[in-house]
């Protein structure tokens, strides 16, 4: 398992290093030079003195490789710098938005893991069954409709038709617990609904393999109890291919909440970085997308570091 261990977490740091450099690359090699654009936008007219004063602050005027290796060294101390617009801390920032996004992903995977696995699991053992073709009827709607249309929707019937929880906005968790959950509510399960009908099928697919093996027919003949057999032998071999997915589709989580916080104007991450993105703020956005791809490559460590709890086999590939 050590071995293991160092293997994997190698692996991600030497991934995290490659994101690094490709994204110092493509800030490299987009047209226009970042300091006139960001002095022009909105029509300004700019003097070559003022052009030439912002290169030095943003360290443009350096030799690519120096700027290259000042990234990676502020990288590794999480030294993200400040922002060019309104000179704020960009690592302060980011300590203030991130915490609010994950919590908004971790609400949306439990709303939709307590949903998908228990359904799936109930679908599979009744294949053809009434509930199996409503759940994958459902499942497949749920897979087809966009993000922000669900949020939308939800919007509409929840808080302006039923006036019972709110359009949006965020209230700290200390000030107001009750309130913060409410609020946290409608965007948590707008973004679970994907994940939702995706772990759904997984489950319900991995589980129909996994009942027809004849190690759970010999289960059933020693005269175990059903649900046994259900939860030992064909959960437990079921659930390792499920994860995979599930650490997969965490990191897509993160791209849906940009549009979901929009919608219900929660003060996440995704929100600091289109805000980022529209100012040309190009020190913001290369620390949102590391600190991003960071969280992404981290959450597929921990799933490979279950997975091989739940299968040891693969500790030794």
């Amino acid at each position: 398992m050590p071995a293991f261990l160092i293997r994997r977490a190698l692996g991600a740091a030497a991934m995290l290093c490659a994101v690094a450099t490709i994204v110092f690359s493509i800030l490299q090699i987009v047209p226009g030079d970042p300091a006139e654009l960001l002095l022009s936008s909105g029509g300004r007219t700019v003097t070559p003195e003022a052009v030439a004063n912002l290169r030095t602050q943003m360290g443009l005027d350096r030799p690519v490789t120096e700027q290259y290796a000042n990234f990676m060294k502020d990288l590794a101390g999480l030294d993200f710098g400040s922002s060019i617009i309104d000179g704020s801390s960009i690592s302060g920032n980011i300590g203030a938005r991130l915490p609010r996004t994950l919590e908004l992903i971790a609400a949306a995977a439990i709303i939709a893991l307590g949903v998908a696995i228990p359904a799936g699991t109930f679908a599979a053992l009744n294949a053809g069954g009434t509930f199996d073709r409503i759940a994958s009827g459902v499942s497949a709607l749920f897979m087809s409709v966009p993000v922000f249309v669900v949020g939308t929707i939800f919007i509409y019937l929840f808080a302006q038709t039923l006036n019972i929880l709110p359009a949006g906005g965020y209230v700290p968790l200390a000030q107001s617990p009750g309130q913060h959950l409410t609020a946290l509510f409608l965007p948590a399960l707008s973004v679970s609904l994907g994940l939702m009908a995706i772990v759904y099928r997984m489950v319900r697919g991995s589980v129909m393999e996994t009942r027809s093996n004849d190690w759970v027919r010999t289960a059933k003949a020693k005269g175990l109890p059903w649900r046994k057999v259900v939860r030992s032998h064909i959960l437990r071999n079921s659930l390792g291919p499920v994860i995979t997915v599930i650490g997969i589709q965490l990191g897509v989580l993160l791209g849906s909440t940009v549009l979901v916080e929009y919608v219900y104007n929660w003060p996440g991450l995704s929100g600091f970085l289109v805000t980022a993105v529209e100012q040309r703020d190009y020190p913001v956005v290369r620390a949102v997308i590391m600190t991003v791809s960071a969280i992404f490559i981290l959450i597929n460590l921990v799933v490979e570091i279950i997975y091989s709890l739940l299968d040891p086999r693969i500790q030794l590939k």
